[in-house]
């Protein structure tokens, strides 16, 4: 099992469509006990909430998202946890909007501490 997500921030490696988590969004994570829950913010996202569990290298998650443009948004992912070989997290993604149309998949990593850029009101 790849290591905690507890206290990691993740950002996206490609933009993904308009009104959705980009290269600007950054994830601030926290897991205790099989529990996973973040906070998200930027680019087109004001704000976003995730919560799931982990079981293993498997996440299971909702989220919600509030847009630029005033529309919020839920759906559901599952991701899978890989170890990069310098060590940093990335989460390989399937997700589906449960509030409207749209599924795909995408790919967030690990964002080393000392590189950490953080945008507008991002965590």
């Amino acid at each position: 099992m790849a290591r905690t997500l507890d206290g990691l921030v993740l950002a996206p490696v490609t933009d993904q469509a308009p009104g959705q988590v980009g290269t600007r969004t950054r994830f601030a994570y926290h897991e205790k006990d099989g529990e996973i829950w973040a906070e998200y913010a930027g680019g087109d996202v004001v704000r976003g909430h995730l919560v799931g569990t982990r079981e293993g290298d498997r996440l299971d998650f909702r989220y919600v998202q509030l847009t630029q443009d005033g529309t919020t948004s839920s759906g559901h992912c599952v991701s899978r946890v890989v170890e990069l070989p310098d060590g940093r997290v990335r989460l390989e993604e399937t997700w589906e909007w449960e509030s409207r149309p749209g599924r795909g998949t995408s790919v967030v990593e690990e964002i080393p501490a000392d590189v950490q850029q953080v945008t507008g009101d991002a965590p």
